[in-house]
């Protein structure tokens, strides 16, 4: 590009400084939605209240199936980014 064409698109380097840390907010809000360790974590725990008496079996079945949805998501999300 040269001088001329700098000189006319200089005026968008903001606009594109913005929009380059934008879609970078967006990748690592996206990176984090898709982790399964913290679903996984969260299993875990739910496990371990229902083995400490603090929620009941049903709590525990309807709690587990909203979680194992969420990893379904997860993987699913993973496959399409192959």
């Amino acid at each position: 590009m040269g001088l001329l064409g700098k000189l006319i698109t200089a005026p968008l380097l903001p606009v594109r400084a913005a929009l380059w840390a934008a879609e970078r907010v967006a990748e690592e809000a996206e990176a984090r939605y898709y982790d399964p360790g913290p679903v996984w974590a969260e299993l875990a725990a739910l496990e371990r209240r229902l083995v400490d008496g603090e929620i009941d079996e049903e709590t525990f079945d309807r709690e587990e199936d909203l979680l194992l949805d969420r990893l379904r998501e997860i993987e699913e999300f993973r496959g399409r980014d192959r």
